[in-house]
């Protein structure tokens, strides 16, 4: 079964095509990184306009690169949601305008579904598994008994993990994304700020509007005093205490739900220490981190997530955005 998806959740336009699920023959990219660096963030209306002048060039390159025929292609998957309204009203109407035309099934994937399905790229998923969602816009401890099968343990009560880095980032001038950047210097740094505690007892549940906001005052009232920032330790410092709350919350849902395999999914999944933290502290079950180039926003994992998904529920949309799919993973 040929697979062609579509992403366009918020500012990477990205068409792939895969075959079985999880042989990528083709995954093309086209970031607005540096479009939007100089607005410190992604702008909604640059991202949708970015997302028209590339759609059509994206699905060109995926079909040459991929070196098939549109004939061959079996079904279509594209992001439904979450996301950007308008970035994605452009991949969906592209992929819509493509099934039309071609007469092929369509599909609607949830985005952190993609995410998820990622790691399916790399190793078979095994089940039970707890899966920890961190990007931009999501942090979730999430449970899957069998393929398509999503239970929520927690999620973040406020602010999600990705902005958090980027707000500390922006606070201290490293610039947008900034989250890669506090990774970097953490490495140099050591944790010798104090941080809050923000383990939230032994509930599943995250929250990082605290240390955003304790980070903030941190770095105003050591200038309101004249003394000086080491921001290597500072990004230790707070690199230390989020990713100590991902693990140990992580380490407790695997034993309670006698998990076999654990998985990480989302942008945040690139973060190095996090990685470290992971191989260091979870040994006692299967670990599967995506490769880099699956953790941040592409249309392969929305490819492997619409397989599966295709495969549990043999069914087609509609496509109408009065939904984000089935998964409830808001």
């Amino acid at each position: 079964m040929i697979v062609l998806a579509v992403e366009s959740s918020c500012d990477e336009t990205s068409v792939s095509i895969n075959r079985n699920g999880t042989e990528i023959l083709s995954n093309v990219v086209l970031s607005q990184i540096d479009v939007h660096k100089r607005y410190g963030g992604v702008v909604p209306e640059i991202a949708s306009r970015e997302h028209i002048k590339g759609v059509t060039m994206v699905f060109e390159e995926a079909l040459k690169e991929a070196d098939i025929e549109v004939k061959d292609i079996d079904l279509i998957a594209v992001t439904k949601g979450p996301g950007l309204i308008g970035s994605l009203l452009i991949g969906v109407n592209a992929a819509k305008a493509f099934s039309l035309a071609n007469n092929i099934p369509i599909i609607g994937v949830h985005h952190i579904a993609g995410h998820i399905y990622a790691n399916a790229i790399s190793e078979p998923l095994q089940f039970p598994l707890v899966c920890l969602v961190v990007s931009g816009g999501h942090t979730e401890l999430i449970l899957m008994k069998e393929h398509y099968d999503f239970q929520k343990l927690g999620e973040t009560m406020d602010d999600a993990i990705g902005e958090a880095y980027d707000k500390v980032a922006r606070t201290v001038g490293l610039g947008y994304p900034g989250g890669p950047v506090v990774d970097r210097l953490a490495a140099t740094g050591k944790p010798n700020y104090k941080m809050p505690d923000i383990s939230l007892g032994k509930s599943y549940e995250f929250s990082f509007s605290g240390i955003k906001s304790h980070v903030i005052n941190l770095v105003h009232n050591l200038k309101q005093r004249n003394e000086e920032l080491v921001i290597e330790d500072l990004c230790a410092s707070f690199q230390e205490t989020v990713t100590e709350v991902l693990i140990t919350k992580s380490i407790r849902a695997i034993k309670e739900y006698d998990a076999k395999m654990f998985i990480i999914a989302g942008g945040v999944a690139a973060n190095k220490g996090l990685r470290k933290k992971i191989a260091e502290r979870i040994t006692d079950v299967k670990v599967v981190v995506p490769e880099f180039q699956y953790c941040t926003d592409n249309a392969a994992m929305i490819g492997v997530a619409g397989y599966y998904q295709f495969q549990k529920e043999q069914r087609v949309d509609d496509m109408s955005l009065n939904g984000s799919s089935r998964l409830n993973l808001n």
